[in-house]
């Protein structure tokens, strides 16, 4: 029920009608005049809410309500079981599609990271996403960013190389 102090007064004369269009807005029914007539104890015509310029400005107040509730919703106001079930199933495949294509993404991103590291390239790539520290954040998120654990050369290697280089 709408409560702000510009609609006391008046509308306590028509106490029926914002009972009707409190359950047309809760029930998401269309808002009209006809529809408030029908449901209406003592109203019979449209046009005598039409015509009344209180009950008029009621109406206009409501269906502006429903607008707003509906666009915030983001769906349509009444589907028909038919139409409601194909939505949800053209909602599911897109989200099935982009979730796929998310998948490829994902797996062609590691691939090229992965060859950018074993051509020597890696130091070099990761200074160019120093500056895009969320964008890294965000690919391991994702699981595009590759794992490799680095194993430290044995102490052997390490003197065999340097008596080799001698």
């Amino acid at each position: 029920m709408i409560n702000d102090s510009s609609d006391r007064g008046r509308t306590d004369q028509e106490p029926e009608m914002l009972s009707v269009l409190d359950d047309l807005l809760a029930r998401d029914q269309d808002i009209t005049a006809r529809a408030v007539a029908r449901l209406h104890p003592k109203i019979n015509a449209a046009s005598s809410i039409t015509r009344n310029v209180e009950r008029s400005r009621l109406l206009s107040i409501y269906q502006q309500r429903q607008a707003e509730f509906r666009q915030w919703r983001g769906r349509p106001a009444k589907l028909a079981g038919d139409a409601a079930a194909s939505a949800l199933a053209d909602r599911d495949l897109y989200i099935s599609e982009l979730e796929s294509q998310v998948a490829l993404l994902t797996s062609s991103h590691v691939a090229l990271i992965r060859a950018i590291g074993e051509l020597g390239g890696f130091n070099k790539w990761a200074q160019f996403y120093t500056s895009y520290r969320e964008t890294r954040d965000k690919l391991g998120q994702l699981g595009a960013m590759p794992e490799a654990s680095v194993d430290s050369i044995p102490e052997s290697r390490r003197n065999r190389r340097r008596l080799q280089e001698e």
